[in-house]
């Protein structure tokens, strides 16, 4: 982890139709490390990475990518700069193959592929079918192949689970922490599988209402699991 600051949040307010979901929200992420961010449903974790990509206005304080606060930036412009968005829906092509969405995730529309498929082998046989086709925990690896393909600095992760079985969940996760060692990305996660989130993260953030409510490294908070899960979490295993 080299420790240069990629995103540096600050008194973030940010919601929707003028309404604050997230309010006064403080979070960095560094060069090489994966960050958690971790709360039940309707905490603002998804919010707070739609206002970073500038999928949704921010209504006070500031956001700065790359040392660069994004308020003059347009949202298409953040991907070219180096930031990945991979979005709780996936936004897949479904009628496209595997290998032409790829394409799309390319600047040059000339994609690498051999990096990314030693991130996901199980692509390889599968680049001639429909994104459509493919199971869940295909599709999903799919959408951070596409991500990847740009070589961000910065990749978000939104509910990376939804959707898959815990073994999937298990076997992909560590598949993240190898992508922030290797190519020293920052990497900001929304997962629902608390535990196995912690396990890969260096450090965590926990939303409630909105607000937060603690932080610390992974295992301060991992220690602290009892606390969480009875004011915060619900059943750490399973509230995203």
């Amino acid at each position: 982890m080299s420790g240069d600051v990629l995103l540096e949040i600050e008194h973030l307010s940010a919601g929707y139709s003028g309404v604050p979901v997230v309010r006064d929200l403080d979070l960095t992420v560094a060069a090489g490390e994966i960050v958690a961010l971790l709360g039940p449903n309707g905490a603002g974790k998804t919010t707070t990475l739609l206002a970073v990509s500038k999928m949704i206005p921010v209504l006070a304080g500031d956001i700065r990518v790359f040392g660069r606060s994004i308020r003059d930036r347009r949202s298409h412009q953040l991907p070219r700069e180096g930031l990945a968005h991979v979005l709780e829906d996936r936004s897949l092509f479904f009628q496209l193959t595997v290998a032409e969405n790829l394409r799309l995730g390319s600047p040059s529309g000339r994609p690498d592929l051999e990096r990314t498929l030693e991130y996901f082998p199980q692509l390889q046989a599968l680049m001639d079918r429909r994104a459509g086709l493919l199971s869940g925990g295909e599709q999903q690896m799919l959408a951070i192949a596409r991500a990847l393909i740009a070589e961000p600095q910065l990749l978000m992760i939104d509910e990376m689970s939804l959707g898959l079985a815990p073994l999937i969940v298990e076997r992909m996760l560590p598949i993240v922490r190898r992508i922030a060692d290797e190519t020293d990305a920052g990497v900001l996660i929304v997962e629902q599988h608390v535990h196995l989130a912690l396990e890969i993260a260096d450090r965590g953030y926990v939303l409630s209402h909105g607000e937060v409510v603690h932080q610390g490294s992974a295992a301060e908070i991992t220690s602290d699991s009892a606390m969480l899960e009875s004011d915060y979490l619900g059943n750490l295993g399973e509230t995203s």
